[in-house]
């Protein structure tokens, strides 16, 4: 997520959280991992079901739904309020 987030940086999320587009949330890629992206829109998966279309902020560096697709609603665990570490870098 560099620009805004950096490896390292520690988040406060909430899980069960609203999502809205433009949030940034914690995601689980099809693959397993956990990262954080930014929630563009809500889209239907291939299946119907309710899903997000979500996107790294450095597209030239991030695997994202251009790479995997539409992600269920259940693979956003939750949603970043705001970095806690390091302090002062905004």
């Amino acid at each position: 997520m560099e620009p805004g987030l950096r490896d390292g940086d520690r988040l406060l999320v909430r899980y069960a959280a609203v999502v809205r587009p433009g949030s940034r949330v914690l995601v689980r890629m099809p693959d397993g991992t956990l990262a954080v992206k930014r929630a563009a829109e809500r889209r239907a998966t291939r299946t119907g079901a309710d899903g997000w279309w979500v996107l790294s902020d450095n597209p030239d560096e991030g695997v994202d739904s251009r790479h995997r697709g539409v992600l269920d609603e259940e693979a956003v665990r939750a949603v970043v309020r705001l970095r806690v570490w390091p302090p002062g870098r905004r």
